[in-house]
C-alpha cells in the first residue's frame, strides 16, 4: 500500500492526526500526481495539518500550471482575505503620514484596490507577493529579516543615498545609524531613491514608515527625481546646518554591534584587531576576557547604586568619567550602554574616532575566553548536536541581546597550523610542562579540542549568526587589500586608510603580543610548527574536518582523501606521539607528585609509587584514544549536524574576494 493510500484510509477512519502525518510523508517522498498533491494540500489545510506544507504545494502547483484557478481561490480565501483589512489599514496610515511629509514630492497615491502587488502572508514573518496583472507569485520575502544586505556606508563623503530599500529591518537600520544633520553641522539627510513609485506604494501594505518620519531625516526620491540629490537645504528651505556645532558621539548613539568571534586559540584574532584599530567609525579595542566584561558591568552597577544611595543621604557622589556621569542620570541604562561607555572611556583607543561622521560608530567587540570547548551529542538517527558553554554565555548575554543590529565575522586559520601553534604557545609561553608558581597546569587533548570545534557551522535560527561571514587568516595576510575591502563591505563600514596597516592605539606595526609577527608579515601563514604536531595527528584532524577544509578552500596536506575505516583510525592514533607525550608529561610533572592516595574517602598517603603512576598515565592515554576512536568512527559516514530543534546546521558563508584586487594567488 502506498503512503497516499494509507493517508486516505486514515482520513476515512477520521484518524485526523495520522492522516495529516501520512499526507506530509507522502509529499516528502515525492512522485505524486498533481491531483494527489492537491488532495494532500487541501486535507492538511482543512484538517489543521502543517499549513506551510499545504501553502507550498498550492504555490508549486500554481507555478506548474496545475489547478491554477482552484489554488488561487484557496490561497486567497485562506491566507489573503483574513489579512487584507490589516494591510489596507497599514497602507492608508502610511499614505496619510507621507502626504504630510515635507521631503516627499509626490501625493498621487493609488487606491488600495489598484496596487500592483498583493501580499499573501506565508507565516508570522513573511509574504509571497502576487502580481494581479501578470497572475504571478514571487518568492518568499521576510521584510524583517535581520540582515544588512549591502554596503550602505561605503562612501561617507556625501549624504547616504540608498536605492530601492524594501526591507523594514534595513530601513530602520539606516534611520537609526545615519546621524541628524543638526548633530554633525552639515547636510546629512538619508536619501531613499526608488525606481518605481507604483512598486513603492504597493509595499506600503507591509512596511511601517510612520515611525521613520518623526525626525524628518529621510528624503524620498522617485525615478528622475534623483537629479535633486543632494538638496541644498539652505537655498531650498532656508536651513543652514553649518550653524550647529558637532555633537560628540554618545552612549545612546551606539546601535550596532560587530561581533568578532573567537574561533579558537592562535587563530589570528589579534591580527584582525590590529587592522580594525583606530577605524574612525568603530569603537574598537583588543579582545577582552568575557569574565572581565561581566565584572566591569557589575562594578559599574554597584558604583551607580552607591552613588544613588549617597545622593539620597545628602552626600556627594563622584563618577569615574564624564561618560559614566551622563549614564548615571539615565535611569533606563542597560548593560549594553555600560559596555559602550566603557569603550568610549578608553581615550587611547578612541582618539581617532570621527565625532563628525555621517554615521554612528559600531561597537567592535571580541569577548575572549581562555578556550572554546565544544562537545557533541548523538541520537539514534545519526544526528549530531553541537554544545558549547562559552557560546551559550554569549547567546544569553544581556549585552548581545540588547543590540538590534548585529554583524558577525569569524577568522579561521588552517586548523592543523592553529592546533600546533596553540600547543607551542602552551609549552613555550605558559610553561605548561613544568609546575610553576604553584600552578597545576595539565595539557588537554588539543587534537580533540580542535576536531570537536565546529563553530563554523551556524544555526539558521540563531540571530547572532544570521548575518555572518567567515574570513580566512591566510587571505588577510597574503591579500590584505582584497580581504579587508570585502570585509569592510560586509560589515557596512568604509574601507579606510586605517585598514591598510596594523596598529594598536594608532601606533603602526607594533608587536602587540610577544612573539607575534608585525603587520602583514606572511611568515605565520607558512609556518607548520612541525616540532609540535605529528603527521598522524594532523591527518586525523583533516579527516574529521574534511568538510570544512573543502568548503573554505584549504587543500588536504596530511590526509590523502582516501577511504577510512576503524583500522586506519587506529593507525593514526598510534602516531599521536607528540600530543600524548606532552599530556602525560604535564600530569607527571604537575599533578602526580602531589597526588593523595584515598581509601574509602580518607587520604592515606601523599605521592604515588612509580607503578601506580604508570598505571595512571596508561589509563589517561587509553581513555583519550577511546574517545578519539569513537569520534572518528562516527564521522566516517556522512557528516550531519543539527540544532537543538532538529534543524540542520549549515556552513558559515566564506568571505569572497574580488579577483581584480588580489595581490597574490589565493592560498590553499
Amino acid at each position: 500500500m502506498q503512503t497516499i493510500d494509507i493517508a486516505r484510509r486514515c482520513a476515512e477512519l477520521n484518524a485526523v492526526n495520522d492522516a495529516n502525518s501520512a499526507y506530509v510523508l507522502a509529499l516528502h517522498q515525492g512522485g505524486l500526481a498533481p491531483e494527489e498533491r492537491m488532495e494532500a494540500a487541501v486535507y492538511l489545510l482543512r484538517m489543521g495539518g502543517n499549513y506551510r506544507i499545504a501553502y507550498t504545494q498550492f504555490v508549486q502547483l500554481y507555478h506548474e500550471g496545475q489547478f491554477q484557478e482552484e489554488c488561487l481561490n484557496v490561497m486567497t480565501q485562506a491566507f489573503y482575505q483574513p489579512n487584507v483589512k490589516l494591510m489596507k489599514s497599514r497602507y492608508e496610515k502610511n499614505c496619510a503620514a507621507l502626504a504630510k511629509y515635507p521631503y516627499l514630492f509626490r501625493r498621487d497615491f493609488p487606491k488600495f484596490e489598484e496596487l500592483l502587488l498583493r501580499f499573501y502572508p506565508f507565516d508570522d514573518n513573511g509574504y509571497l507577493p502576487f502580481k494581479p496583472e501578470q497572475q504571478e507569485f514571487g518568492g518568499y520575502v521576510n521584510y524583517n529579516d535581520p540582515v544588512v544586505s549591502r554596503n550602505f556606508f561605503k562612501d561617507l563623503e556625501n549624504p547616504i543615498l540608498a536605492q530601492d530599500v524594501y526591507s523594514q529591518y534595513e530601513l530602520e537600520y539606516l534611520y537609526d545609524n545615519v546621524r541628524l544633520s543638526e548633530d554633525i553641522g552639515r547636510e546629512n539627510h538619508l536619501y531613499l531613491h526608488y525606481t518605481s513609485w507604483e512598486v513603492f506604494c504597493a509595499h506600503l501594505q507591509v512596511l511601517n514608515l510612520r515611525d521613520l518620519l518623526k525626525q524628518k531625516k529621510i528624503v524620498f526620491l522617485f525615478g528622475a527625481e534623483l537629479d535633486r540629490y543632494p538638496i541644498d537645504f539652505k537655498e531650498m528651505y532656508g536651513i543652514d546646518y553649518s550653524q550647529y556645532p558637532v555633537k560628540p558621539i554618545g552612549i545612546k548613539d551606539i546601535h550596532r554591534l560587530i561581533w568578532h568571534t573567537q574561533f579558537s586559540s592562535d587563530n589570528g584574532g589579534d591580527f584582525f584587531n590590529e587592522v580594525f584599530d583606530s577605524h574612525p567609525n568603530l569603537l574598537c579595542m583588543p579582545s577582552v576576557m568575557m569574565d572581565n566584561v561581566e565584572e566591569i558591568i557589575q562594578s559599574y552597577r554597584t558604583s551607580f547604586a552607591d552613588a544613588e544611595q549617597a545622593l539620597a543621604e545628602g552626600r556627594s557622589a563622584t563618577a569615574s568619567s564624564k561618560t559614566m556621569a551622563k549614564l548615571f542620570w539615565d535611569k533606563g541604562r542597560t548593560d549594553k550602554d555600560i559596555v559602550a561607555g566603557m569603550f568610549l572611556d578608553q581615550t587611547d583607543y578612541m582618539k581617532n574616532l570621527d565625532h563628525g561622521a555621517r554615521i554612528a560608530p559600531a561597537l567592535f567587540f571580541q569577548p575572549h575566553f581562555s578556550n572554546m570547548i565544544y562537545d557533541m551529542t548523538h541520537d539514534e538517527k545519526g544526528h549530531t548536536t553541537l554544545l558549547c558553554d562559552q557560546y551559550d554565555r554569549i547567546r544569553n548575554s544581556s549585552v548581545f541581546k540588547a543590540f538590534k543590529y548585529v554583524k558577525t565575522f569569524t577568522p579561521m586559520r588552517r586548523i592543523t597550523t592553529s592546533y600546533a601553534a596553540t600547543l607551542r604557545w602552551m609549552i613555550e609561553k605558559r610553561d605548561a610542562l613544568k609546575a610553576k608558581d604553584g600552578s597545576k597546569t595539565v595539557i588537554p587533548d588539543m587534537v580533540m579540542n580542535r576536531v570537536l570545534n565546529r563553530s563554523f557551522m551556524i544555526d539558521p535560527e540563531d540571530r547572532l549568526y544570521r548575518d555572518s561571514v567567515l574570513v580566512r587568516f591566510e587571505d588577510g595576510k597574503t591579500n590584505p587589500r582584497a580581504t579587508f575591502t570585502a570585509l569592510a563591505a560586509f560589515l557596512d563600514i568604509p574601507y579606510t586608510e586605517s585598514m591598510t596597516y596594523c596598529s594598536e592605539r594608532g601606533i603602526h606595526d607594533v608587536e602587540t603580543a610577544e612573539g607575534n609577527v608585525v603587520g602583514f608579515d606572511t611568515a605565520t601563514v607558512y609556518r607548520t610548527y612541525d616540532d609540535y604536531a605529528t603527521d598522524d595527528e594532523r591527518a586525523y584532524i583533516e579527516f574529521c574536518l574534511r568538510d570544512a577544509y573543502e568548503f573554505y578552500g584549504y587543500d588536504l596536506h596530511y590526509y590523502d582523501g582516501g577511504p577510512v575505516d576503524e583500522e586506519r583510525v587506529k593507525q593514526w592514533l598510534e602516531g599521536f606521539t607528540g600530543i600524548n607525550s606532552r599530556i602525560l608529561m604535564s600530569w607527571e610533572n604537575n599533578v602526580l607528585p602531589d597526588a593523595h592516595v584515598h581509601i574509602n574517602g580518607g587520604a592515606v598517603g601523599t605521592g604515588l609509587d612509580d607503578e601506580f603512576k604508570v598505571r595512571t598515565t596508561e589509563a589517561i592515554q587509553e581513555k583519550n584514544d577511546a574517545v578519539r576512536l569513537k569520534l572518528a568512527t562516527r564521522l566516517i559516514g556522512q557528516l550531519y549536524f543539527m540544532n537543538k530543534n532538529g534543524q540542520p546546521l549549515r556552513m558559515m558563508p566564506k568571505l569572497e574576494l574580488d579577483p581584480a584586487l588580489l595581490d597574490q594567488p589565493l592560498y590553499h
